[in-house]
């Protein structure tokens, strides 16, 4: 049986942070890139496997790909860490029927349109419906940049945002 050691959302994917100290804290021995674009992008996917750690196995999947093989229990006896650039695509994972118990807000950078909730977390009104679609469906959301910030309850952050 697979272990789901982290599922986060983090739009710079593979970085120093996930790479070194995310990898290291939850021990994955997998990290799991979900982007229906990155999979395609063959610049983006040689720069993820520069940036992934040696000890881990790389993975870069479409949503509906992903979902399939974790339904399937692909990954069995491995520790994997689920890595996305936005909580649409953690919806989509859903939507194709693998269940989480909880999802990671690390770095969610500005854009246009967009509103601070946490230091370097911004949010559109399409990514609060997609946290509180995943928080209606029993998945957790908390935001933590580092293991060692304390979690936020990421709904309530929206909540009194509001």
């Amino acid at each position: 049986m697979q272990e789901i050691v982290n599922v986060r959302i983090d739009d710079r994917l593979i970085h120093g942070q996930v790479a070194a100290v995310w990898s290291q804290y939850t021990k994955a021995t997998r990290i799991m890139v979900v982007d229906d674009q990155v999979v395609h992008d063959v610049v983006n996917k040689e720069a993820l496997k520069m940036a992934c750690p040696q000890q881990c196995k790389l993975s870069i999947l479409t949503a509906e790909k992903a979902a399939a093989n974790l339904c399937a229990g692909k990954y069995d006896g491995e520790k994997v860490f689920i890595v996305a650039k936005n909580p649409k695509t953690i919806r989509s994972i859903l939507d194709h029927g693998f269940v989480m118990d909880s999802v990671n807000v690390g770095n969610m950078g500005g854009k246009q349109n967009t509103r601070m909730l946490k230091k370097a977390v911004s949010v559109s009104e399409e990514d609060i419906e997609n946290f509180l679609y995943l928080a209606g469906h029993g998945v957790k959301v908390t935001a933590r940049m580092v293991p060692t910030e304390e979690a936020a309850d990421f709904i309530k952050l929206i909540e009194e945002a509001k």
